[in-house]
């Protein structure tokens, strides 16, 4: 089943995102349960998952962004994008993007739009086979510190 997170899974999540960049699971503290809390209760932050086995097993986020060009129509940024590595390879991960892209048709979006740090071929060609292509735009990224 594909559909948007519960308030009660933060853990679940904070878990699988262990199969994504990070290191280790935040301690639970003030600031985790405010930003939660923020993510939770807005209306324009999807985070969207895969259940399978009983368990959250993929996931992404998609954020439906205003704007004040292109007919006022908003736009999606999709962003961390994630599947459990016992569970990649079976459409998952497609599946909870096509799910954003129905939230985004959904919000009048004009575009979706996601970056990725991978440089594997077989993640891009999946981000092509999604639907999104490498040749519209130049992205840069400055890290903040």
């Amino acid at each position: 089943m594909t559909r948007e997170i519960k308030a009660s899974e933060l853990n679940e999540l904070l878990e699988l995102y262990l199969h994504l960049h990070e290191d280790t699971i935040p301690e639970m503290n003030e600031n985790l349960e405010t930003t939660w809390e923020t993510i939770i209760n807005d209306e324009n932050h999807h985070i969207i998952v895969k259940e399978a086995d009983g368990k959250i097993v993929s996931s992404c986020v998609c954020v439906i962004i205003p704007n004040l060009t292109r007919g006022i129509r908003p736009y999606a940024f999709i962003e961390n994008v994630v599947t459990h590595s016992d569970f990649r390879g079976k459409g998952y991960a497609g599946e909870c993007l096509m799910h954003a892209k129905k939230i985004a048709q959904d919000n009048n979006c004009y575009k979706m739009m996601l970056l990725t740090g991978s440089k594997s071929e077989s993640t891009l060609r999946f981000y092509e086979k999604a639907g999104f292509n490498s040749s519209d735009k130049t992205a840069f990224i400055q890290w903040l510190k």
